[in-house]
């Protein structure tokens, strides 16, 4: 039987009064507050508030529209009915602009957060995340983590004149590690967040800890589990890889809209008012039970994760090595420098240090981090023709 909780007939009278009346607390980062790097430029107006030129700024990078094919949790389908993750920064938006409406945030925040979120990730979904860092440990000693890409894709490749809130909170989205309650710890300068930047590419543990410096921020966060906890369940019956009788009943719901639902729901009655975003102790058990049965069931399931070992690891392992040799030697002809050096240079932002004379190591984790899946496996084609890793995809009318 599906079971879709509705708010207390309490809160719901509150918010209904407040509403009417215009007396609500207004929670909502005030614009005013807004901090770039360039305070003497953006400068918001009546018809383009603060947050809505960062929302502009990310929709309009080069690197939004691969969105489209990049992975969320299933490579090689065939398949338009599955998440790509263009889907997924929109789902995160659509559930947090929800929240954020009735809580009295300011959604454009909220919009410029979720959109950004996930423009560093690379392809291959998590699988690829973990490839592509383990080179770049090797060969640096520095981790690469998505958030963390996103943040310099929208502040250092593409040098947009971002706020700081929305760069800071796409920093801590982190949306693997969640948390009861989320209460934001405020930041008050870039040189404060560039500290921050620098301490989380060398540890981990560290950017793992990081909280949200806004509400908008922290209903992103929650919002991100939110929108992919029952989604990829759903994914996976429709792949075929399981049968919705494969995940186990929950109180909170098995299917995807009985999860946003109730969480949302959930998340409203606890934080209505209040400085911080808040799931009571029986939805946050519930959440992290759906998880860990996702990750038990799909994420880390043998069958696929063989198939990464098989391909995208040896493969990223080629393509880094060839194009970290082409920018040490300078090779022009390259596709790091016609394809991605020129690409970025074609944006004419001023720069003090040119964009071509960043670290080797760095000018490639940048270009194969903005790759979608097919092109990640043509680049490698037209790299290595003579190479046969077992690339297959499952096509619509496969079993």
């Amino acid at each position: 039987m599906l079971k879709y909780e509705v708010l207390s007939k309490e809160l719901s009278d509150i918010i209904e009064h407040e509403n009417k009346t215009s007396t609500y607390k207004n929670m909502g980062f005030d614009d005013s507050g807004v901090i770039r790097r360039q305070s003497e430029n953006d400068k918001a107006n009546v018809w383009r508030k603060p947050f809505i030129r960062d929302i502009d700024k990310v929709m309009h990078c080069p690197y939004f529209s691969r969105y489209a094919d990049k992975t969320q949790v299933f490579s090689f389908y065939k398949n338009d009915d599955i998440t790509r993750r263009n889907l997924h920064v929109q789902l995160v938006s659509r559930i947090a602009r929800t929240i954020g409406s009735t809580l009295h945030l300011n959604l454009d925040l909220i919009e410029a957060i979720a959109l950004g979120h996930d423009i560093g990730h690379p392809a291959f979904a998590h699988t690829g995340e973990r490839h592509l860092d383990k080179l770049y440990h090797k060969n640096t000693g520095k981790h690469f983590l998505h958030n963390l890409q996103s943040v310099r894709v929208l502040d250092k490749i593409f040098p947009y004149n971002i706020s700081l809130q929305t760069l800071h909170d796409i920093a801590a989205h982190n949306g693997e590690l969640e948390l009861e309650e989320y209460t934001p710890v405020p930041i008050s300068s870039f040189e404060e967040f560039d500290e921050l930047m620098e301490k989380c590419t060398s540890d981990i543990s560290f950017s793992n800890h990081m909280m949200p410096c806004t509400l908008e921020g922290a209903v992103v966060r929650i919002s991100d589990i939110i929108a992919y906890l029952g989604k990829d369940r759903q994914d996976a019956v429709r792949t075929k890889l399981l049968d919705e009788e494969d995940f186990h009943a929950d109180e909170m719901g098995s299917l995807n809209a009985e999860i946003i639902n109730n969480l949302v729901v959930n998340i409203i009655e606890n934080s209505y008012g209040k400085p911080y975003i808040k799931l009571d102790s029986k939805h946050f058990a519930s959440l992290r039970k759906l998880k860990r049965e996702n990750y038990e069931k799909i994420y880390n399931r043998k069958e696929s994760t063989d198939v990464f070992d098989a391909t995208v690891k040896p493969m990223m392992s080629d393509i880094y090595g060839q194009l970290l040799d082409d920018v040490i030697k300078g090779r022009k002809e390259s596709p790091i420098f016609t394809h991605h050096i020129a690409q970025v240079n074609r944006t004419h932002y001023k720069r003090e240090i040119p964009y071509e004379k960043t670290e080797p190591n760095q000018l490639v984790v940048d270009y194969i981090a903005s790759m979608t899946d097919d092109y990640f496996i043509e680049l490698h084609q037209f790299l290595f023709p003579n190479s046969d890793y077992p690339v297959v995809y499952r096509g619509y009318f496969d079993d």
